[in-house]
């Protein structure tokens, strides 16, 4: 009995096996770069979790970034190892990559801006900031918006490119603030008794930094009061709390004193022409 294999199912069979060699290569690439993606992904957070100057937004971030890029290589490679022509597929995706990029030009423009706010770190969750009228505090900084809570308690999203392309004012940034109460005093009150009053009140305030030194200044000469500027410096949680009583104390340091604070008044003066008759005949 002739047992031989005929040439065409030898080649049948030796392209079989060749396939299978590299189908099996090919799944082999695809299962180790997918455990390293993982891997590495879990070895970048825990290295970033013992940075205490990371943002929390932004670990995430970082290592779902780096097992994305690793299993995009993978799968670059497990089409080369099949025999797929990768270089035209590159050039496919790249082209495909372009026109989704236009079409999404301004999300594009959100993730780009929020990379450069985890990066450069402007402000942090639980910061209180003002960036071009756009105020409250921060409680989440995500690729496409930042989410904030106003000083009234309405929910607010903001696009990361709007808080990216305007200037930002941290009032939670730096531990101590300056704050400036303006008072006014009448013309015929004692002006050096009134600074030297209101100096001694907010030294005996503990609130009140002494470095740098607090200060009563003259300010200006108002159309109906002589302008002083009560000014110091806080720490920035006390800020509120001190600006909103001094306001009040003020008043109260000056009334005890006999100093009156007036209200803005303007005098008129009829003067009469040769000639013409009084309004009282």
């Amino acid at each position: 009995m002739d047992t031989a294999i005929s040439p065409q199912v030898q080649a049948l069979i030796d392209a079989g096996i060749s396939y299978g060699l590299e189908f099996t290569a090919a799944l082999a690439i695809l299962a180790l770069g997918w455990w390293l993606a993982g891997r590495v992904q879990n070895l970048i957070l825990r290295a970033l979790g013992r940075l205490p100057r990371v943002d929390a937004t932004l670990k995430p971030f970082l290592s779902s970034l780096a097992r994305y890029t690793i299993i995009a290589i993978t799968l670059v490679a497990v089409l080369a190892r099949l025999g797929v022509q990768t270089t035209s597929i590159i050039a496919v995706l790249g082209a495909a990559g372009l026109a989704i990029g236009l079409a999404l030009q301004g999300t594009l423009q959100n993730i780009a801006a929020g990379i450069m706010l985890l990066l450069l770190r402007p402000f942090k969750v639980g910061d209180y900031i003002d960036a071009g009228g756009i105020a409250g505090t921060v409680d989440q900084i995500g690729l496409f918006t930042t989410d904030m809570t106003t000083y009234d308690g309405l929910y607010r999203s903001v696009p990361n490119a709007s808080l990216w392309n305007t200037s930002i004012l941290n009032y939670s940034r730096l531990p101590t603030r300056r704050m400036d109460i303006p008072v006014g005093i009448a013309y015929e009150d004692d002006v050096e008794k009134a600074l030297a009053l209101l100096l001694k009140h907010l030294k005996e305030d503990t609130r009140v930094l002494t470095d740098p030194e607090p200060q009563v200044l003259v300010t200006g000469l108002g159309d109906s009061a002589v302008d002083l500027t009560l000014r110091c410096w806080a720490n920035r949680t006390d800020f509120w709390a001190l600006k909103f009583e001094l306001n009040k104390k003020a008043k109260l340091w000056l009334d005890a004193a006999g100093i009156s604070i007036p209200f803005p008044q303007r005098d008129v003066h009829l003067i009469q022409t040769p000639g013409e008759q009084s309004p009282a005949n």
